[in-house]
This record gives structure tokens, C-alpha cells and sequence, in this order.
């Protein structure tokens, strides 16, 4: 009898042990949701570069976007980029020594500035992988998708931030597929470039190809190994919410269901929003609200939510903070447990 009690007491003392940790991590789970699950980094290094007078690529783009971050009470995403942070021999897997060498004698500050990019984007996926944060926006610029290896800039572009980051999260982090999302209204032809023939990076590009820099037809598929994993799709202007929302649920959730990526990288560029002075597509801030979603739902399947966007072209400064602002509401917000 006595045997029996103590068992008893032994049984329920351990379920009541087990109701309490499940309970203090559900607690723990839910609070670790209701604070901020995405860090948006930038720094004002960012803000020095000036191709020439009335460029479209300027600092106001950046500017714009914080102003209303913290008018939207979202001012506690912000973080300043760890200029600490190592970027050049990463740099140096993308780019060749001659490129490299040119942007520092003819443009210093645009080079600066896109290696404090680089840097940022470094940060945010370290940040990421050490689970600080579940999702990172790079609020920086130069954008970066169009940067070859000329030893000039090419379409506002110096170095390619997103294909940089794509090789250092393979290579110091050791995670095998990589998925690079581009809903810039051009088409990402030096991300292309880079990965063709690549099958452990799978390239998806909404864009016009009538636009700069002429590139990205959906018959460019890859090559070799990488053939099947570079998928263009050309929008023609007047492209709106509806259109390009289909294309992604249709298109790039069964691309990515099938290859199954390790992390997600974004190109964002919102020069694809409507109102864009070198855009012509009709997307509105509930348009990148939902292509948002769908990223998220894809990395939340695959990879445990581990996703980096990237800020690429939008150049009506007003309609680029909204946008990009409402892809950052979208990313902090999604799945949080109220």
C-alpha cells in the first residue's frame, strides 16, 4: 500500500513537473512573439554617397523610410550596422580584384557606401543564424542586383550585396540552398550572372524585360547543373496586385516547394510599386503586403523562417517608404501570437 502511494505521489509530483515546463516555455514562447521578431539594420554611412545632382538613386530614399518607421511607432526595429563587421575577402566571392580595385580609385564614397551594405546584410544573416531576430531588412544603398565585374557601376549598382550574402551564409554557415526572391521592377541580371549555372541557388525574378538592362527572358532557364533554377518572369506595364500575386502563388510556391530552400533572400526593390518615375507596374503597399506572405509562409515551411530582404531600386521617395515600410510591418508581424 505504502509502495503504491509513493508511486502516486511520484507520478502526479512528475506530471505536475512536466505541466510546469510546458506551460513556462509555452509563456516563454509567446513573449519571445510579442517582441520584435525583425531587425531592421542601416547607418548613415549610407546616406554619403551622391552620384550627381537630381539622381534618382539618393539619400532621401533612405531618409524617407526611417522618418516613417517611427512615425509608424516601429522606430525599435532599427539597429545600427556593425561596421566591425568583416566584408571585404566576402566581397571577394563575387567580384574580382580588378572590379574591386577600380570602385575604390573612381567612386570611394558609392564603394563605401556599398560595402557598408555588404556589412549590413553580413550582420543581419549572423544576427539571424544566432536566432537574435527571426527576419532582417537591409535599409541600405547603393542597391546591388545589377553590379558586374566591369570595375564601373552599372544601373546605380557597385557590388551585388544579395549574391554576396547568398555565398556567405553557404559558406560560413554551411547551409546548401539558397533562394533569392527579385521583385524589382528590372530584372536582377548580375544576380543571374553569377548563379546561372549553380543549382544550389535558385533565382526567381518578376520584372519587365523591356526595362534596363534588357535582360531576363524567360528562356534563360540556367545551364548545365543550374539549368531549371534560374526562372524569369516577364510583367508588362500596367501589371498590377492581382497579376503578380497569382504568379507567385502559381510559379514560385511550387519552385520552391520542390527545391526546398535552406534561407531566403530578397531583392526588394519597390521601384515595381506604382507611382515609381523608372517603373511602370501598378503594385500598391497591399500588393507587397501579400508577396511578403508568401516569402514568409515559404521560409516558415522550409527553413525555419530564416530570411533577409534586401532594399533595391524605388525612386519616388514617398511611394518607396510606404512600400517598404509595409513590407517590414509584414515581416514583424507574421505568425506573432497576440
Amino acid at each position: 500500500m505504502k509502495k503504491k502511494r509513493k508511486f502516486l505521489l511520484f507520478s502526479f509530483y512528475t506530471i505536475f513537473i512536466v505541466f510546469l515546463k510546458i506551460r513556462f516555455s509555452n509563456n516563454l514562447f509567446a513573449n519571445f512573439n510579442k517582441k520584435n521578431q525583425t531587425a531592421v539594420l542601416t547607418h548613415k554611412i549610407v546616406l554619403r554617397h551622391l552620384i550627381s545632382k537630381n539622381h534618382p538613386e539618393k539619400s532621401e530614399r533612405i531618409i524617407e523610410l526611417i522618418r516613417l518607421l517611427n512615425e509608424r511607432k516601429l522606430g525599435s526595429l532599427i539597429h545600427e550596422i556593425n561596421l566591425a563587421t568583416k566584408a571585404k575577402n566576402w566581397i571577394k566571392t563575387i567580384h574580382s580584384t580588378f572590379h574591386i580595385n577600380s570602385l575604390n580609385i573612381k567612386y570611394p564614397v558609392g564603394e563605401e557606401s556599398s560595402i557598408t551594405a555588404v556589412k549590413g546584410c553580413i550582420h543581419g544573416i549572423d544576427k539571424i543564424m544566432n536566432n537574435e531576430c527571426k527576419n532582417v531588412f537591409c535599409a541600405v544603398r547603393p542597391p546591388g542586383h545589377h553590379a558586374l565585374n566591369t570595375g564601373k557601376h552599372e544601373g546605380f549598382c557597385y557590388y551585388n550585396h544579395i549574391a554576396i550574402s547568398a555565398k556567405y551564409i553557404q559558406k560560413k554557415y554551411k547551409l546548401k540552398k539558397i533562394l533569392i526572391i527579385d521583385w524589382d521592377y528590372h530584372h536582377g541580371n548580375s544576380t543571374e550572372l553569377f548563379f546561372y549555372d549553380d543549382p544550389s541557388v535558385l533565382f526567381f525574378s518578376t520584372h519587365d524585360e523591356n526595362a534596363y538592362p534588357r535582360t531576363g527572358s524567360p528562356e534563360r532557364i540556367g545551364s548545365g547543373k543550374g539549368k531549371g533554377y534560374n526562372v524569369n518572369i516577364h510583367l508588362p506595364c500596367g501589371t498590377n496586385d492581382n497579376e503578380i500575386v497569382d504568379i507567385y502563388k502559381k510559379i514560385l510556391v511550387k519552385k520552391a516547394n520542390f527545391f526546398e530552400p535552406e534561407f531566403i533572400l530578397i531583392s526588394a526593390g519597390f521601384d515595381s510599386r506604382k507611382d515609381d518615375p523608372l517603373g511602370c507596374f501598378k503594385i500598391s503597399d497591399k500588393g507587397f503586403k501579400k508577396l511578403t506572405t508568401i516569402a514568409l509562409e515559404i521560409a516558415e515551411k522550409h527553413c525555419s523562417g530564416r530570411l533577409l530582404s534586401i532594399l533595391e531600386g524605388g525612386y519616388n521617395i514617398e511611394g518607396n517608404a510606404k512600400g517598404a515600410v509595409k513590407h517590414i510591418e509584414t515581416l514583424n508581424n507574421f505568425n506573432k501570437i497576440i
